[in-house]
């Protein structure tokens, strides 16, 4: 499905760039196109089914502009994944002001089928995140 057929639907894909990852994702709300932009990148490189959550860890992440809540909230996936070898299983996601705050179930990605390489940063290169009429996009670059 495309992103501008996305009304009151939610989804997430990967576009083909050279050498990284550039992910588009889309929902009717801010915080689900976020949470598909999180589950996007994590189904990337890694085969989610069946995985099993280990433990919830609380997030909030705040920011003068939306593209700025994304980075950081995919810089917190990438920091997850880098010290504690975990990924985001589910997310739930509640706008604060200047944010989100929330809850990311997590999985141990040791356990999970590697399927890609995995993001190592979050870049600034055609960023965008916006709503429209049919609701919530984001695009967004990760090193991989």
């Amino acid at each position: 499905m495309k992103p501008e057929t996305a009304a009151r639907r939610a989804g997430h894909r990967s576009v083909p760039h050279t050498a990284d990852l550039r992910l588009e994702a889309w929902a009717p709300t801010r915080e689900e196109c976020l949470a598909q932009a999180v589950r996007g990148v994590c189904e990337s490189f890694l085969d989610l089914t069946g995985a099993a959550e280990v433990r919830r860890r609380d997030v909030v992440v705040r920011a003068d502009r939306d593209e700025d809540v994304l980075v950081a909230l995919l810089e917190e996936v990438v920091y997850w994944l880098d010290t504690e070898d975990e990924v985001p299983v589910g997310v739930e996601l509640t706008p604060v002001t200047g944010g989100v705050s929330g809850s990311l179930r997590m999985a141990d990605a040791g356990s999970l089928p590697v399927t890609g390489a995995a993001p190592k940063a979050v870049t600034l290169h055609e960023l965008a995140f916006t709503r429209g009429p049919e609701g919530w996009t984001c695009s967004v670059t990760l090193d991989v």
